[in-house]
This record gives structure tokens, C-alpha cells and sequence, in this order.
């Protein structure tokens, strides 16, 4: 069993920078693909961005493209997601997930194992 802890979210003002990052406890993130989801109030969750652990192969939806940047940190077995140009749509929960098997996906339903997530608030 794999538990995933996000850390980093918190208030930021429009144009602001955050580092969200997450850590998996129990083993390391070995050939799994990570993700970064968030979810708004009201809205569904989303897909942000995610990353093949094995191969460093990234994709990022086109709202985040540009201003966000996941990468690994092999040295502290965490996956980071540097937030900037933050927009006050980018308010939401944001969850970090991973994929045991396959490459990596944008739809939540493929991943196996999810964070109890960090908050994240853009204020004008």
C-alpha cells in the first residue's frame, strides 16, 4: 500500500508562485506515474499534470501549460509541481495520485492511489 502526502499549498496572490510536493510513504514512486489533480468547489476533478517516474516523460493540461512544471526529485523520492503565474481560476484542492501500472494518464479513474490533498487559494 502506497500513502501519498501532499505539502506546499497555501494563500497566494495573482501572479504568486507556490511549490506543491508530494511523498510517498511505504516504498518509493519506482516505475509508477504520478499526477497532479485539483478540484475547484462545484467543479469536477481535473487533471493538471503528471509524470512517468521512470522515463521523466511529462504532460500538462493546456490551462496550466507554460506556468506550472512538474518534476521528480530522485535524491528525496518526492514529485514537485512549481506553480507560477497563478491565476485566481487556479484556486482548488489540488491531490497528488499514482499509477502502478501504464503510462502516464489524465483521467482520474486510472490512478491507484490519491493524497487527502493541499489547498491552494490565488487572491487578487
Amino acid at each position: 500500500q502506497v500513502q501519498l502526502v501532499e505539502s506546499g499549498g497555501g494563500l497566494v496572490q495573482a501572479g504568486g508562485s507556490l511549490r506543491l510536493s508530494c511523498a510517498a510513504s511505504g516504498r518509493t514512486f519506482g516505475s509508477y506515474a504520478v499526477g497532479w489533480f485539483r478540484q475547484a468547489p462545484g467543479k469536477e476533478r481535473e487533471f493538471v499534470a503528471a509524470i512517468s517516474w521512470a522515463s521523466g516523460i511529462t504532460n500538462y493540461a493546456d490551462s496550466v501549460r507554460g506556468r506550472f512544471t512538474i518534476s521528480r526529485d530522485n535524491a528525496k523520492t518526492t514529485v514537485n509541481l512549481e506553480m507560477s503565474s497563478l491565476k485566481l481560476d487556479d484556486t482548488a484542492v489540488y491531490y497528488c495520485a499514482a499509477r502502478r501500472y501504464g503510462s502516464i494518464n489524465s483521467r482520474p479513474s486510472e490512478y491507484d492511489y490519491w493524497g487527502q490533498g493541499t489547498q491552494v487559494t490565488v487572491s487578487s
